[in-house]
């Protein structure tokens, strides 16, 4: 199987001076929660809701690009990256039309005093409100120069930080990936579609 990488462009650029992104989600729903996943994919038709009450991550940077889907259309995103992640009461919300009507999904982990952790993650997000904290910030830094291992397109804007805290996140999203994630106290449940994360 070949998955596609969420690239920075300089066609359609996305401003996004300081503006954070958290990196949050589990929307590898199939068996990965405890391993390693693909570094790229195509992304579905929907975008999905992601809120925690607390984010604590090192090795941060953000700038603009795309997320392609399988149709061959790319939808602008900010992109986001951070090392390693801890998330506190962690849930995720998708809607889908289906013939039967609207179909959602909820999960949630990370609750109780044991949150959810990740390692190298990546987003691709449209949306993010929160209360952000970053420790040796650097606001517009060239993106093909952050201090990650992925980066961003010579000439585009980025930022990058040594450590991000983010609380009361809420977050809309194509996309996330992880090398791992750990969803601790993990529930899985269908909705009609009318409970989301926010």
């Amino acid at each position: 199987m070949k998955f596609r990488k969420l690239a920075g462009s300089h066609a359609g650029r996305i401003v996004l001076a300081a503006v954070p992104v958290a990196i949050v989600s589990t929307v590898l729903m199939t068996g990965v929660a405890q391993g390693a996943v693909p570094v790229s994919f195509a992304v579905s038709g929907s975008q999905f809701q992601i809120s925690a009450t607390k984010l604590d991550g090192t090795g941060f940077s953000q700038y603009a690009g795309v997320a392609p889907d399988t149709a061959g259309k790319d939808h602008q995103v900010a992109i986001a990256n951070i090392k390693s992640a801890t998330l506190s009461d962690l849930c995720q919300a998708v809607v889908t039309d289906t013939p039967l009507g609207k179909v959602g999904m909820l999960i949630t982990a990370g609750g109780g005093g044991t949150p959810a952790s990740a390692s190298d993650l990546q987003i691709g997000m449209t949306d993010l409100k929160g209360d952000s904290e970053f420790h040796n910030i650097r606001i517009g830094v060239d993106a093909s120069t952050v201090n990650t291992t992925a980066k961003g397109a010579a000439g585009d804007f980025a930022q990058d930080a040594d450590t991000v805290t983010i609380t009361n996140l809420q977050q809309t999203a194509w996309s996330t990936q992880a090398s791992v994630f750990t969803l601790n106290g993990m529930h899985v449940q269908l909705t009609d579609g009318s409970k989301g994360c926010f």
